[in-house]
């Protein structure tokens, strides 16, 4: 990694049950709950978010656990991979590392055959907006039954195209 979060940012694969893993996504829930009242679960199955049918990975910051994200096959046969929980803890905002995040994710689901990326986020969560929008994902409708749309918003975006330049 260069620029500034080089020796800073490190992205690790973990299990979704590592305690890293764990301790992330129990951070994540608290803020969604802080932001919406309530929160999607963050029981994960482990094996959906392992290769060769996704992957996790755990942000680092100065060797402190800072964040994570997941990716698993939405329809492996259209090559569509979903991308989840994304979370960088407060610290880790506002440097690059949601970014970088994002990119690892992409392309761990690339290596393993995606052509296209799809996400869903909340609508106050502005920064996660921005950053999916930045990188080139563009809105569509939902693709999880029941989801709100006055909460929920999902995107996409072709993997194959390679990664939003930054800048």
């Amino acid at each position: 990694m260069t620029g500034p979060l080089a020796g800073r940012v490190e992205f690790i694969a973990r299990r979704a049950d590592h305690e890293h893993a764990a301790r992330m996504l129990r951070a994540f829930y608290a803020e969604q709950v802080g932001r919406y009242g309530f929160a999607e679960s963050i029981a994960l199955d482990p094996g959906q978010f392992a290769g060769p049918d996704g992957g996790f990975v755990v942000v680092y910051l100065d060797g402190e656990p800072a964040g994570c994200g997941c990716w698993r096959w939405h329809d492996r046969a259209a090559g569509v991979a979903e991308f989840k929980k994304t979370f960088v803890v407060p610290a880790a905002r506002g440097i690059g590392a949601g970014r970088a995040l994002l990119s690892r994710l992409e392309r761990d689901a690339v290596t393993a055959g995606a052509v296209r990326g799809i996400l869903e986020t909340g609508v106050r969560n502005t920064a996660a907006l921005g950053l999916f929008t930045s990188q080139g994902y563009q809105p569509i409708p939902s693709y999880v039954p029941g989801r709100p749309p006055e909460i929920n918003r999902a995107f996409t975006r072709p993997l194959s195209a390679g990664p939003v330049a930054q800048g």
